[in-house]
């Protein structure tokens, strides 16, 4: 039995989705991390030392660290070219666990607000 089929069959799997998504919403908690991200969003893919300059809040060493807890979490993809990194934002993995998470979280919270505007508006025709 390979670990992955164990890890299915037994339950594993969901635990460790868990695990992964805590780890993502602990990344996103940094403002610092947050602006990184959106940095990486905005240009697909940068290199530490153009983030480092595009991220003035902090140093370079210290944007060095948020990228290593953002790799880890499973929100950033890195790619080596000779001696450089380059960072993406990873779509996929715990990034779509949080996605989907947010969604079902106020998916619910805007069909509540939507009906209740609908029953409080006035009807359109007797205006």
């Amino acid at each position: 039995m390979t670990p992955e089929t164990s890890q299915d069959q037994f339950g594993w799997r969901v635990i460790l989705d868990r695990v992964d998504a805590d780890l993502a919403f602990d990344a996103l908690a940094d403002p610092v991390r947050r602006e990184i991200l959106a940095v990486l969003a905005e240009r697909d893919e940068c290199s530490a030392g153009e983030l480092s300059d595009a991220v003035q809040r902090v140093g370079r060493t210290a944007v060095s660290s948020h990228l290593r807890i953002l790799r880890t979490a499973g929100l950033i993809a890195e790619r080596r070219t000779g001696r450089f990194r380059y960072y993406s934002v990873d779509a996929t993995g715990p990034a779509q666990d949080v996605i989907r998470f947010l969604q079902e979280l106020f998916q619910g919270s805007l069909a509540d607000a939507r009906a209740a505007a609908e029953a409080d508006a006035p009807d359109a025709r007797a205006i």
